[in-house]
Parts: structure tokens; sequence; C-alpha cells
């Protein structure tokens, strides 16, 4: 069953037309490069975030005030990107749990604790009981940056950055703010969304509409297994990849329209 409020998938149209509208606003290139990489790589915003310059360019020696680069063939995206903001502490995050769950055994056990710390007069805290957190693993993928509008888009966008300042390093962000400090993932995910709904006008688009873009192109219109998009997307597991395989709004609204052909009156 589709899920209510789920990011829009744009069309070559919309895509096209947010591309446009980018160049009317400030940092062009920067704007581009990130679109650009959501679209054609499927990125999860936090993953971009976390991009370094080392991680998609070699640079150059420092010369006559100049910054020569190379850009890469691959992007090795780490799996500690997909851990959001904490993987390089750039900050901190608070997880306060609303819902906990325990097998059958398990609750068993743990009355029986219960029952036999409260007898020998233990203080007994609730969180104490609490089942361990699950970690969000990550996985590490190869992600071939062999699109020419993206590789362009990168190639302006360091080329502007290296112009400025000759002196970054590899490991600076990819992507700085207005201020000139790295995004957090929050900051980036409004950024997106706003170029999106608001410069280019598309209804129910967000931050996740150009990873579900991509994978909803590779699984309907290339006809790709959910192996290769399960590859692309960084999925643990290809059950969370099959969340793709649901429809695209187009194909919906073409059967809509078919059918009413059909029924006219």
């Amino acid at each position: 069953m589709s899920k209510t409020g789920q990011a829009r998938v744009l069309t070559p149209e919309q895509f096209a037309h947010l591309l446009h509208v980018i160049q009317e606003h400030r940092y062009p290139e920067k704007n581009t490069a990130l679109v650009q990489i959501s679209f054609k790589l499927g990125l999860r915003v936090q993953e971009i975030a976390l991009l370094q310059i080392k991680d998609v360019a070699e640079l150059g020696p420092k010369s006559s005030g100049q910054r020569s680069f190379k850009l890469k063939e691959i992007l090795a995206l780490p799996a500690a990107y997909t851990k959001g903001a904490d993987a390089l502490k750039r900050s901190r995050s608070t997880y306060q749990r609303r819902r906990i769950s325990f097998s059958v055994h398990d609750f068993h056990q743990l009355v029986q604790r219960i029952e036999t710390m409260a007898k020998a007069g233990a203080e007994i805290k609730p969180e104490d009981f609490y089942p361990e957190v699950k970690k969000h693993r990550g996985k590490s993928r190869d992600l071939p940056m062999s699109d020419l509008a993206l590789r362009t888009a990168i190639e302006n966008h360091l080329a502007i950055r290296l112009e400025a300042n000759p002196s970054v390093k590899k490991t600076d962000p990819l992507f700085l703010t207005q201020k000139g400090g790295p995004y957090s993932p929050n900051t980036l995910q409004e950024h997106v969304a706003l170029m999106q709904r608001h410069w280019a006008g598309i209804e129910r688009a967000s931050s996740h509409s150009g990873r579900r873009t991509l994978m909803t192109n590779i699984i309907h219109e290339q006809k790709k297994s959910v192996k290769v998009a399960q590859k692309i997307a960084g999925h643990v597991s290809p059950s969370t990849t099959l969340i793709y395989e649901e429809p695209p709004e187009e194909s919906l609204k073409e059967a809509l329209r078919d059918a009413g052909y059909k029924y006219v009156g």
C-alpha cells in the first residue's frame, strides 16, 4: 500500500525546470551540483552533507595562487556517512524512546529478574530493563560518476571553490553554507526542499525526491532488478528497496486518464 506523504517523483520536465530556476538564484554552481548528486547518484541528504572534497576529486599542488584538481571516476561512499552528522562528530543527537518490545521468552525472563530484585530490596529503574537500541549499520557503496551533467556540475562547483580559496584541504566539506561552514543534515534538507518547492514550484517535492526519482527510474523505466537498485541505494535489506517498486505518480495519472477516455459523459 502506498504511503502518504511520500516525496514527489519528478518528471524530466520538472527536473529541467528545477535546473533552470537554480540559475536565477545565488550560488547556481553549488546548487546545481547538489541537485545533480541527489538525482544522479541517489545520495541521502545526510550523506551529501558529509561529503568531503577527497570523495569526489584529487587535489593538485598549489601553484602561483591556483589549485588544480581531477574528478574521480568512482564516488566511494563510506558506510559511516549513512549514520548522519555524528559520523564526523559534527553534532550530537538525543534519542528518546517512545516504544519498546520484547519476545515472550525475554519478557518472562525480565519479570523473573524484576521479582528477584524486588525480593532483595534492590532499586528498580525502568530504563535499566530497556532492550538495547539497534544501531544503524550503514553500508558502503561505490557509485560511478559517469553522467556528463553530473561531472560538469561538480567540476564547475569545485573550480569556483578553489578559485576563491586555493588553500582548501582535501578533507574540507564539499559543500559549504553561505556562512562558510559545513551543512548540517537538517539545514541541507531544508535548503534542497526550498529549491524544489519554492523556487521551482514543485508541489510535495522534498530532499528525498532526488533519491526516490532515481530509484523509480531504475526500477520502472530501466526495468533493472531490485538487486541493482539496492546496491545503488545502499540498503542493507532488499525489503527496503521494494518500497520503490510502487508505481510512480505519472503511471497512476496515465492509467486514470486512459480509463477516462472509455467512460466519457
